[in-house]
This record gives structure tokens, C-alpha cells and sequence, in this order.
């Protein structure tokens, strides 16, 4: 057991909510941060023993109650619900109060390559906050997941559009993508929090495999004996529906090779999943 307090932002959502259940699960006490304690989400997590409290990151004066105490902190933004600006504002305003609470890490939630002049705001609003917490000499661990893999089967994701049709459309079918699982990014993080000493300054890119998605949809025939579901659509379309950043992103990822060592994340979680180990669990799940 370890009674040190982790306060993890976004803690209702598919991020936080993994690193939620692994801390948990490692015997952490955490406390939950969601603008909706009510939730479903919110309630499973009370009952795995989380302590769940409401705040918005937006509101600077809530987010101090929130982390009160804290001796880390994992810090994780939805560009998708706030609006990059608000992102940033979000972003900064947790570890503006992470600073305040005297917290002893902060795990960033990050994305992207790292590097500023892509043309990707979701990757550039990250660096500005990243930048901030860095102003602040927090001690700090910034961790950038590639891809997760949920964008090839999880509805909300629109993956039959996105995932299946433009993503490739855009990037091109044979172009390597990094893949992680959501719940092995919430195992990185529990351990990271627990060796801040190995951890503490390091920025880390996450993926336990890569494969393009031609080789994703040949292992999808594979697993579940068919190809995933695909449904055209425009491009100009799809960007009235869902914006620019995202074809930006894939655009540019089609001349702009990526390189990440998957030793990195089996280094942490050695029983971090393939995509086929993935396909696999999913197919038993769903028989089950």
C-alpha cells in the first residue's frame, strides 16, 4: 500500500480513467477529478475505493480544493471538448495549482512528436503547456502516446470514417503508425509515479507496437474473420464534422517520418499489448 495521494485529472475520461484504475489497483490512494461526479464513470471508480470530488480545470479557485494535499498529480486535456485555447488555459491552470499544493510529481499527458513546427495545433497547444509547467520547475514527467489503438473500434471515435477511411485516405495505408493500448498507458503511468527518481525529467514517446494500417486491417480479417467496417465519406466533410487537426495531423504524418522505440513502454509494461494481442482480447471479450 502506498497512502500517498495522486490526483488524476480528467479522471472520468478514457486517460484518466485508466490511470485511475491501475493506481488504484496498485494500492494508491487517488482522488478522482471529473466535472461530473454523478457519472457512471464516477460512481465505478468511488467503488474501487477513488475519492471522487468535482472541479473544473477551467476554474482556477476549484482546481486549488482539488489538489490540496497532493503528492502527484496526473495532468491529461481534451482539445476535443475544450477548444485548443481552452486546452492551454486548462493545462496551465493544473499546474499553477500543482505548484500552489506543493505536489512532488506531475505526469503531463501529452502528444505528438515534441518538437514545435508541425502545423498541428493539438500538438503545439501541448507544448504550451508543457512550457508552462517547465516555467514552473515542477518535477515533471511528460509522456506522449502515439496512437491509441481504441481509434480502430471505439464508436466514439467514428473509426468506419476515421480510422478505416480518412486516417489512411490522408496518411497513406502502408505508412507506419505507433500503437498503444489506453489500459497500458494507464499501467505506464502508475509506474512512473512510483519511481519518480528514474522519472522525474523525462519526456518518453509510448507504443508497444507499430504497424501500418493496411497490417492492422489484414490482422483484423485475421482475428475476427472479416474486414473492419468502412464508410466513406469526404474529406471536406469529415473536417465539417469534426474540424482540421486531424487531417492536418495525417497529412503531415504522410511525409514526415516517426520513429518510436517500443522497448521504452516494454520496458515499463513489459505485458503491454500488440495490436494482434489486442484484436485478440477484444474478439475473447466479445464471445464471452
Amino acid at each position: 500500500m502506498d497512502d500517498r495521494l495522486i490526483v488524476v485529472l480528467g479522471a472520468t475520461g478514457r486517460q484518466g480513467g485508466a490511470v485511475a484504475r491501475h493506481l488504484l489497483a496498485g494500492g494508491w490512494r487517488v482522488r478522482a477529478v471529473t466535472r461530473t461526479p454523478g457519472s457512471t464513470a464516477a460512481q465505478a471508480l468511488a467503488a474501487a475505493g477513488a475519492e471522487v470530488v468535482r472541479a473544473d480545470m477551467a476554474d482556477p479557485a476549484g482546481l486549488r480544493i482539488a489538489l490540496a494535499g497532493a503528492y502527484g498529480v496526473f495532468s491529461v486535456q481534451n482539445p476535443m471538448t475544450s477548444g485548443l485555447t481552452g486546452e492551454v488555459t486548462q493545462g496551465v491552470n493544473v499546474g499553477t495549482a500543482a505548484e500552489e499544493a506543493g505536489a512532488r510529481h506531475v505526469v503531463y499527458g501529452s502528444a505528438g512528436v515534441g518538437r514545435p513546427g508541425t502545423g498541428i495545433g493539438s500538438w503545439d497547444s501541448k507544448l504550451a503547456v508543457q512550457a508552462h509547467l517547465e516555467s514552473l520547475r515542477l518535477p515533471l514527467t511528460v509522456l506522449r502516446p502515439m496512437a491509441y489503438m481504441e481509434l480502430m473500434s471505439d464508436r466514439r471515435f467514428y473509426p468506419s470514417v476515421a480510422a478505416w477511411h480518412v486516417m489512411p485516405k490522408l496518411m497513406g495505408g502502408d505508412r507506419p503508425v505507433q500503437w498503444l493500448r489506453l489500459d497500458d498507458f494507464g499501467a505506464v503511468v502508475a509506474r512512473v509515479l512510483a519511481d519518480p527518481g528514474r522519472f522525474v525529467g523525462a519526456d518518453l514517446a509510448l507504443a508497444s507496437d507499430v504497424r501500418s494500417i493496411d497490417e492492422c486491417r489484414a490482422l483484423w480479417r485475421e482475428v475476427f474473420g472479416r474486414d473492419p467496417r468502412r464508410f466513406p465519406m469526404p474529406v471536406r466533410l469529415f473536417e465539417k464534422f469534426v474540424g482540421t487537426d486531424l487531417t492536418t495531423m495525417w497529412r503531415w504524418l504522410r511525409t514526415n517520418p516517426t520513429e518510436v522505440d517500443t522497448a521504452v513502454t516494454k520496458a515499463l509494461v513489459p505485458e503491454a499489448r500488440t495490436v494482434r494481442q489486442w484484436l485478440l482480447e477484444r474478439r475473447a471479450t466479445q464471445r464471452s
